[in-house]
């Protein structure tokens, strides 16, 4: 992160790439991976979405590459994956809460970088959405799954567009810290939410059911 960008945004950051190393780190165990597929699914699942923010950026050598600090949480928290098992009823009850948490800071964070290079909302919209969901895309190609974020299951881009336009908002007129703190703030809880309650959006399935509704109630002629 740059240094303007202050210390907690940072901190921050540095919060999502250890939760998203965990999740990598989970999904490596399901897959039943050894050691180095568990440190690959963990520095794609930790770094992907900010190495692609700022090639886009090309305001220098990716931050994962130059801060050590971001490998090293990266690599960490997959080996505290591969050593501790995160499975069974504690587990599913505490990952909504970590995605939404790795989700809403970098949502924040990605979005707050791009303004700060003086880059427009739309831009800073589209960057800060790629930082939230961009690790987890190249995680689900990788395994060669589809990406979570394309839909059929709960909100999760939405979560990260929400989250990016309250920092959009906010920008200019609060610090860019409490942007940060505040967009993240309402960008994870809504993830939570929206695996508890089911959000999702229309789809197929949405469609089929209006067009059922039109052949058995077809419009009468006036």
């Amino acid at each position: 992160m740059s240094a303007d960008l202050g210390d907690i945004i940072r901190v921050v950051d540095l919060v999502g790439v250890a939760v998203n190393g965990l999740l990598g780190g989970e999904i490596a165990r399901r897959e039943r991976l050894d050691p180095i597929g568990f440190a690959v699914l963990g520095i794609l699942s930790a770094l992907g979405g900010g190495m692609l923010r700022d090639t886009l950026l090309q305001r220098g050598t990716p931050v994962a590459l130059t801060d050590p600090w971001y490998l090293v949480v990266a690599l960490v928290a997959a080996l505290v994956a591969f050593v501790v098992p995160f499975e069974g009823r504690t587990w599913n009850a505490i990952y909504p809460s970590l995605d939404g948490l790795a989700l809403g800071t970098w949502a924040a964070v990605g979005t707050q970088k791009a303004l700060s290079f003086g880059l427009g909302w739309l831009p800073a919209l589209l960057l800060g959405t790629i930082t939230a969901v961009g690790g987890g895309m190249i995680r689900d190609i990788v395994l060669a799954r589809r990406p979570a974020f394309l839909g059929g299951n709960t909100l999760y881009a939405t979560c990260a567009i929400i989250a990016c336009g309250v920092a959009i908002l906010l920008n200019g007129l609060v610090t860019a810290e409490v942007a940060v703190l505040v967009s993240a703030a309402i960008g994870a809880p809504l993830v939570v939410i929206a695996k508890a309650r089911g959000w999702k959006l229309p789809g197929e399935s949405a469609r089929e059911g209006v067009r059922a509704i039109r052949r058995r109630y077809p419009r009468t002629p006036s």
